[in-house]
């Protein structure tokens, strides 16, 4: 039997906050990106087009839109 979980308003609205849990992950550009690092210094982790390490701030991350995971 498959139970299927609808996300809630926070997990499937972009528009809010970005999650601020070390390891979260996000969705932008067709990348996933995940959250390393605490406080001020965190940064989101992923790869460009050619698989090049890629980090971006939580403002470079929000300008570029972003969604959960699904």
């Amino acid at each position: 039997m498959r139970t299927e979980t609808r996300p809630t308003a926070e997990e499937s609205d972009s528009s809010g906050e970005l999650p601020t849990t070390p390891c979260s992950v996000v969705w932008s550009g067709g990348h996933s990106y995940v959250l390393e690092g605490v406080g001020g210094r965190s940064l989101w982790a992923g790869v460009d087009d050619r698989g090049r390490p890629r980090f971006l701030t939580d403002a470079e991350l929000a300008s570029r839109g972003w969604s959960r995971p699904r």
